[in-house]
């Protein structure tokens, strides 16, 4: 008898190991850097440079250093704006297309140092990199490759005068958090095309700013979403395949916006747009600052569709962001905060048809903890959360996580609510990964439950529950492929 009693105690002591087990990751993972990232939601682009002042969006490089001379720059004012949008970081334009550097590199001879402005002494991103820290912003930098002022564009010279210059703006100002790569090139009269040294410039990041992620078609840490409208589409996977995309590849947006379900590179989508129609300042464009319903619907399908949102904001000649920028900021800002702050399934029940473990309760996809979550049995990759809020309450909104630690694994699900004692499906989709956000008509219900169909069993670090505003008209754009 007491051997049998010993038996049954170290069967159950196995099971219980077996169960509560922490769990191997599946497919591809983001590094700790990309990690970083994805706990972002929200950040502010700034196209600042000679085009504010000559009204072009692409500055042909010829241009005099003297017709960048803002009247009343203030780098704080851009901060403060930011950050009472409830943005995170901002990453400015350092050099676009023209060549043109916003700060004084011993590399160039078109930069502030040749302006007017400042007697020739200012350093934009001096500024602005203090402002952010003063705000408690992260500093970021775009710097593009192509280059219609530098002498030595065309030759295999500019590379390395590239390399040079991207070491000067990122050891010069402070941790950087995000280095943004655009594609774009020109082919010269010879019909010759400067071939980027791709590697090295990434080589230059991660030996000078190794917490940074880069962004670019391909990578290697953020990929665009293929579109500059503000969309991402209904399937979003943070994977994508080796070898099939490179910086400025163009014409292949679709799996851009989509990822590849089965890619063996971690690379998540950044969705960018501006909140005016031109990326620059355009002073006819004053009064074409998107709708705040617009905005809305960007951020539900940026921030809600497993992506980060990248909102540009371009100061004017004065060198401040216009009033009617900050107008609408504070407007959306103002939505969102009423939208997300009440939790309803802060205080709702939660059961799973099936749980790893104790260590793996169904409890943890609602305990506000990033670092917990519900887990299966590795062979079971079909289950069902259901949500028991004690009385009915009204809702409209749901926020559901993955534990993105150890991979994305959910392919499908749905949503049904309990309407007439029986469960009818009120939504459904299909990728969530880090954080997806599903709007469906208001309806009032005691439970919910969320049906889950994954790759490999699923881990669902957090649940959400909202009754948000409508939206005050439909959106221009619903969930077209862009």
């Amino acid at each position: 008898m007491r051997c049998l009693k010993i038996t049954l105690i170290l069967t159950l002591i196995t099971i219980s190991c077996v169960s509560n087990n922490p769990l191997e990751p599946y497919g591809a993972v983001p590094s700790k850097r990309q990690l970083i990232w994805h706990n972002m939601k929200y950040h502010a682009f700034i196209h600042f440079g000679p085009n504010t002042f000559t009204d072009i969006e692409w500055g042909h490089g010829d241009e005099s250093p003297d017709v960048f001379n803002p009247t009343g720059l203030d780098c704080r004012q851009w901060a403060k704006a930011i950050k009472d949008a409830g943005m995170e970081g901002a990453i400015i334009t350092a050099k676009h297309h023209d060549g043109f550097c916003l700060w004084p590199s011993a590399y160039s001879t078109h930069t502030v140092r040749e302006s007017q402005w400042r007697d020739g002494k200012g350093d934009v991103l001096q500024e602005l990199s203090e402002a952010c820290r003063e705000f408690g912003l992260k500093f970021g930098i775009y710097v593009s490759p192509w280059d219609r002022n530098h002498p030595t564009y065309f030759t295999d010279e500019y590379n390395t005068v590239f390399k040079n210059m991207l070491e000067e703006v990122l050891t010069n100002y402070g941790e950087v958090y995000y280095v943004f790569f655009d594609g774009a090139f020109s082919v010269g009269p010879d019909g010759k095309r400067q071939e980027y040294d791709w590697t090295g410039f990434t080589e230059v990041v991660r030996r000078c700013q190794p917490n940074a992620v880069i962004f670019s078609d391909a990578g290697p840490d953020v990929r665009w979403i293929g579109n500059e409208r503000g969309y991402a589409a209904e399937t979003n996977w943070c994977t994508m395949k080796k070898g099939l995309f490179y910086p400025g590849i163009g014409g292949v947006n679709d799996q851009l916006q989509t990822g590849h379900e089965d890619g063996e590179l971690w690379i998540p989508a950044e969705v960018n747009t501006s909140i005016r129609p031109g990326w620059f300042y355009h002073k006819q464009e004053d009064n074409k600052v998107k709708s705040l319903n617009r905005l809305i619907d960007n951020w539900y399908h940026s921030v809600g569709m497993n992506g980060n949102f990248l909102l540009n904001l371009p100061p004017d000649t004065r060198g401040l962001i216009h009033e009617n920028d900050i107008k609408r900021l504070m407007e959306l800002k103002t939505y969102l905060d009423e939208a997300f702050s009440l939790n309803l399934a802060s205080d709702a029940s939660a059961r799973a048809t099936q749980t790893r473990g104790k260590l793996f309760s169904v409890k943890k996809a609602i305990d506000d903890n990033p670092e917990t979550y519900w887990a299966t049995d590795d062979d079971v990759l079909n289950a069902s959360i259901e949500l028991d809020f004690s009385q009915p309450k009204t809702i409209n909104t749901l926020l559901i996580q993955e534990f993105i630690t150890l991979g994305q694994r959910v392919k499908s699900f749905s949503i049904e609510a309990l309407h007439e004692n029986k469960f009818v499906q009120i939504a459904a989709g299909v990728t969530i990964g880090n954080r997806r956000i599903v709007k469906f008509n208001t309806i009032l219900t005691q439970k919910l439950k969320i049906n889950i169909s994954a790759k490999a069993n699923p881990l669902i670090s957090n649940l959400e529950v909202y009754r948000v505003p409508e939206l005050y008209k439909e959106p221009t754009v619903q969930n077209e492929k862009l």
